[in-house]
């Protein structure tokens, strides 16, 4: 899967000037790998940010480097090779289709640690793993997606069928429904990660369907510029990022992606000679995934009736998948008060019952 497609593998130029100063031996190099441009906006744009927290964290001690726009696949292993030939300590990979690369380049360069965003694999003792729990966000979304859509249809922008957005779909559709039992979901696959005139088709044709209430799981923000055009008749969500410029609508809210107090612990750990290989997902509790400002354009009772929901599952007293629950065929998956394995969420590939359409293969 390419998670991104708008460079030639010459362009990248593998002599590889990552963004950032030149090496000082007696420091510690944080290099990171992205998919799209740090000005995404978005996705990147979070994940520097976190970059950028490391840097302020510990000042002159460290270095950091990254290179920006990078396909997934064979361009990712060479990228990363260079870097580690390039003396980074420890190299942050983020994107899903960065695991395969990032597992064989890990296995040449022992010395070095790898640390994936999203993925499940670590094949050698030098790679981590970590992810948030974006399914949680995605609950508070539906509540509000639920309770505001006039025309009880609700939209959603899914990058590519993996387990990370399928999980997504599902929860915003389960909490939308609980409060507004006519409600219905379309799903539009826009098979990129970061391709704003794609992005703002896959809005486009939702609205024309009569969809007033559009959540996308893509970097941009065109799909909230294309609701924008829309008058006042559909309202969306910042994605990964707060995307305040979209504020008070069409963006009534946003999932924010704060990779920062990882990144600040996780360099500091490799400093300080503690760190250990490990798989990490965080979630709301964790301040990991946070639920950017419910705007006015939203009903107090309404704004109450999320927030509450972001709370208790950050109290760890509700959980986004809790039966009963079937899957999309009938069959049942959770029983009355079961809550789902992580297990099960982190190898999802079903909708829930309710949800029509087929999941791309």
């Amino acid at each position: 899967m390419n998670r991104r497609h708008l460079l030639a593998t010459a362009a990248l130029g593998l002599s590889l000037a990552f963004g950032g100063a030149a090496s000082a031996q007696d420091k510690t190099k944080a290099c990171f790998v992205y998919v799209g441009p740090i000005g995404d906006g978005g996705w990147t744009y979070q994940h520097h940010q976190g970059a950028l927290a490391v840097q302020e964290a510990y000042g002159d001690k460290v270095e950091i480097a990254w290179q920006e726009n990078v396909p997934e696949g064979a361009d990712a292993e060479r990228v990363l090779t260079q870097m580690a030939l390039g003396g980074c300590d420890i190299i942050f990979t983020t994107s899903f289709g960065y695991m395969d690369p990032t597992n064989a380049v890990a296995k040449k360069f022992p010395n070095v640690k790898f640390e994936h965003a999203t993925g499940f694999k670590r094949e050698s003792p030098n790679v981590s793993t970590y992810n948030a729990r974006f399914y949680e966000g995605r609950a508070v979304q539906g509540v509000i997606a639920g309770r505001m859509t006039k025309t009880n249809k609700i939209g959603y922008i899914g990058s590519f069928p993996i387990p990370e957005v399928i999980m997504g779909i599902n929860s915003y559709y389960l909490h939308a429904k609980k409060v507004n039992p006519d409600v219905e979901l379309t799903v539009v696959w826009a098979f990129t990660w970061f391709d704003p005139a794609k992005e703002a088709d896959a809005a486009k044709a939702m609205i024309e369907q009569g969809v007033d209430v559009i959540a996308s799981h893509t970097d941009s923000t065109a799909p909230l510029a294309e609701a924008a055009k829309a008058g006042g008749k559909v309202i969306g969500f910042g994605q990964a990022s707060d995307m305040t410029e979209y504020k008070p609508s069409p963006r009534v809210s946003s999932i924010i992606d704060n990779w920062a107090p990882y990144y600040v612990k996780r360099v500091g750990a490799l400093m300080d000679g503690t760190y250990e290989q490990q798989d990490a997902w965080e979630g709301i509790a964790g301040g990991e995934v946070q639920i950017g400002e419910i705007t006015d354009a939203i009903p107090a009772d309404v704004k109450a009736e999320a927030e509450k929901l972001r709370d208790d599952i950050a109290a760890g007293t509700y959980h986004p998948f809790t039966g009963p629950i079937n899957k999309q065929d009938g069959s049942a998956w959770l029983a009355e008060g079961q809550t789902a394995p992580d297990g099960d969420l982190l190898g999802m590939g079903f909708y829930v019952e309710g949800i029509k359409g087929d999941i791309p293969k």
